[in-house]
């Protein structure tokens, strides 16, 4: 099953940031911001083409004082909208300005249980609190709120805890996000990144745990499969260009935030004509194996595990996944 328009765009306004994180996909990159006009074409072209959720991500949103009539025209047009910040900026008075656009949900960085590993993963001294505060600014606010999670050497031993922390301070729902190994992530990934077995460990882990968890916990890695368990949801294999997809600041389309491949220009053309007609979507929906993918029983179930980290770690979509940790004789191709 193919639709004919993506289910979420993730959304980038801009890559402004007011952090520095050590695994961070997009610091450094730069594109062109467009004018708000604009931002309110692409709104509509999105609600015209049946597209149920916006997320905006970054950057940093908040920095951005755009967000707040795009935002505010996604919802009024029908979509269920939603953002991610590192919580910084995120005081009584943003927190009530999120309620009134109104936000269905507002994801809060926390990666660590306490300021030492929080902190120094974010590069910023103090963020941790600003992060709790932020939780409790949204929840005095009315204003659902999410925690986002990446998993990491400095954090796997204590993401109970993390979990245990989010949901004290109103957070129903806490996404463990794998390690995406891209921009600073792969600079940084001897040190940060789990190995296969690691990986393996943490999941087993964190699927036991999850029915008595204090709040739900969701993954966003499709590697999930090689356990028997369910992962993105929907789709098998990566959601990336099946189901979602990325708009850069300048109306550009990736396959997601984490793939810096061009895929189409949806101010151009219309997000119905890119998702339809990409080269790029295309292939990411028709994944040829490679190495021991070809070979693997769980092929079916994954269908090569998360394309971002196969990219980011060889530069091809079909490569296997640098976490999974099946046995392979990479047979010849």
């Amino acid at each position: 099953m193919e639709l004919s328009a993506p289910l979420t765009v993730n959304w980038t306004l801009s890559y402004r940031c007011n952090f520095d994180c050590r695994h961070c996909y997009s610091r450094g990159y730069s594109r062109p911001e467009l004018p708000l006009a604009d931002l309110l074409r692409i709104v509509d072209d999105l609600a015209s083409n049946r597209v149920a959720f916006v997320n905006f991500g970054g950057g940093e949103p908040l920095l951005d004082e755009r967000l707040w009539p795009v935002a505010r025209a996604a919802a009024e047009r029908g979509l269920r909208v939603s953002l991610n910040s590192n919580g910084w900026l995120l005081d009584a008075d943003a927190a009530r300005r999120l309620a009134e656009v109104p936000l269905a949900s507002v994801g809060i960085s926390l990666d660590g249980a306490d300021p030492a590993v929080h902190d120094r993963f974010r590069s910023r001294p103090g963020s941790f609190g600003r992060a709790v505060a932020a939780l409790d600014h949204l929840a005095a606010a009315g204003v659902p709120a999410t925690v986002s999670t990446v998993i990491f050497r400095g954090n796997v031993g204590q993401y109970r805890r993390i979990v245990e922390l989010a949901a004290a301070h109103g957070a129903g729902t806490v996404y463990l996000h794998n390690f995406k190994c891209s921009g600073r992530g792969k600079d940084n990934r001897a040190e940060l990144d789990l190995d296969p077995d690691g990986w393996r460990a943490f999941y087993e882990d964190a699927l036991a745990y999850r029915a008595g968890a204090p709040a739900t916990l969701a993954f966003d890695d499709p590697i999930l499969a090689l356990l028997g368990a369910a992962g993105p949801g929907a789709v098998k294999g990566s959601t990336c260009g099946k189901l979602s997809l990325h708009l850069e600041p300048d109306g550009v389309a990736t396959p997601c935030g984490f793939i810096p491949v061009e895929a189409g220009d949806v101010l151009r053309d219309g997000v119905a004509t890119v998702w339809a007609d990409s080269p790029v979507l295309r292939k990411m929906r028709q994944k040829t194996p490679t190495g021991k993918c070809r070979s693997c029983a769980s092929l079916d179930a994954c269908l090569g595990g998360c394309t971002a980290r196969a990219f980011a770690a060889t530069g091809s979509f079909d490569a296997p996944d640098p976490h999974c940790w099946a046995p392979g004789d990479d047979p010849p191709a």
